[in-house]
């Protein structure tokens, strides 16, 4: 993940901390100089080396802090330096010394590549740079063969690996869940302001319309219904601002915003939190729900009224759209099908099979209908 080159850098907290242990390990490689030097061949060499180990750690610290685009550069760079120190021992040291010792830049050290690899590129990065140190360890020193549990260089360079690549990414996906949070939050609070603009103003003006039409009475009662059906469109563009949410995630859609964006003037009871589910499956959720509302209002009598029940079960959506309607007879659905009108067969049944669930009706003369949506959540 790179950071926006205008947002917050949800890096940039671990940046600075592996830079703070790397300068913490200068110091205790340069303690451990002073303690080795003696037991040296190539004492001035050794000293050489240690001279670049604290250039380097220094302008890494300030490059990999600050200089965001030149992180990748930076930690490749950090591998080969750890490497070239690591067997620049056997120039300063002789095989009895080497071969019973950690390498010159000490195993502290050396595990800064390893935090810079697993920051950058998580834990698989850390772990393998973990493997590469440390198989170069045990070359250098020829102690291909030692017991595992006999050296900790393995061990502690794996260890950190794994868990500052854990890290990561614990701290970019809970970056992720704020940006999402704050983005939702100023959304609803637009929605919240915008709905009452318009019901203290434009939907109270069409309710008196409606009123004073049906007063009047005759040709009034045709402005009673275009006040009606404005009322229904204003209040249907309010809840599309639910839809307009950002949930931080373009493969990811509030399905509860969608529902009651296509809800009209239906009843809809759904959870309080956002239900996310991948885009594509919420839309064909949202266009099912479209096609059974047109269902009612064709075939459920005049004042019919829908209702929809949204649920989450954790693995499965369930959506139930009913009316009370004049509903339907027994098997009338099986003959709509036989005789080739395919509309209920295909937008509701077929969607709901589509996505691997099933669609259930239950109806009954002037009883209406509900039908009863299971589906997977998905991935």
């Amino acid at each position: 993940m790179r950071p926006s080159p205008t947002g917050p850098d949800p890096d940039a907290p671990l940046w600075r901390a592996a830079q703070v242990f790397r300068l913490v390990t200068v110091v205790y490689a340069v303690g451990s100089q002073f303690s080795t030097v003696a037991h040296y061949t190539r004492p001035d060499l050794s000293w050489l080396l240690i001279g670049i180990l604290v250039a380097w750690s220094l302008a890494s610290a300030v490059l990999l802090s600050h200089e965001v685009h030149l992180r990748r550069t930076v930690a490749a760079v950090d591998q080969i330096v750890a490497v070239a120190l690591m067997a620049s021992t056997r120039l300063v040291a002789d095989h009895d010394w080497y071969s019973t010792h950690q390498t010159m830049p000490t195993t502290l050290w050396v595990a800064n590549a390893v935090l810079a690899a697993a920051i950058l590129g998580g834990p698989l990065a850390g772990t393998g740079s973990a493997l590469l140190m440390s198989v170069v360890s045990a070359l250098v020193r020829d102690q291909v063969d030692l017991d595992l549990w006999r050296d900790a260089t393995a061990p502690v360079l794996v260890a950190c690996g794994v868990a500052m690549g854990f890290a990561t990414t614990t701290a970019r996906r809970a970056h992720r869940q704020l940006e999402q949070v704050v983005r939702m939050a100023a959304a609803t609070e637009e929605r919240d302001r915008l709905a009452r603009q318009v019901h203290d103003g434009v939907l109270q003006v069409l309710a008196l319309v409606q009123r004073r039409g049906l007063e009047l009475g005759g040709d009034a009662t045709e402005l009673v219904d275009l006040a009606r059906e404005q009322e229904v469109a204003l209040r249907q563009l309010v809840s599309e601002q639910d839809a307009a949410a950002d949930c931080g995630d373009d493969r990811l859609a509030d399905l509860t915003a969608l529902v009651r964006s296509r809800a009209g003037t239906a009843i809809v009871a759904a959870p309080a939190d956002p239900i996310l589910i991948p885009r594509g499956r919420a839309e064909e959720l949202a266009a099912l729900t479209t096609a059974a509302l047109s269902n009612i209002e064709l075939h459920a009598g005049a004042g019919a009224a829908a209702y929809i029940l949204l649920e989450d079960l954790g693995d499965e959506i369930v959506l139930g759209i009913r009316d009370d309607g004049v509903g339907m007879e027994p098997g009338r659905l099986d003959e709509a099908c036989a005789q080739g009108r395919l509309g209920v067969s295909k937008s509701i049944i077929g969607r709901a099979e589509w996505l691997g669930g099933a669609a259930l009706l239950g109806s009954a003369v002037d009883e209406g209908t509900e039908w009863e949506i299971r589906v997977p959540k998905g991935e």
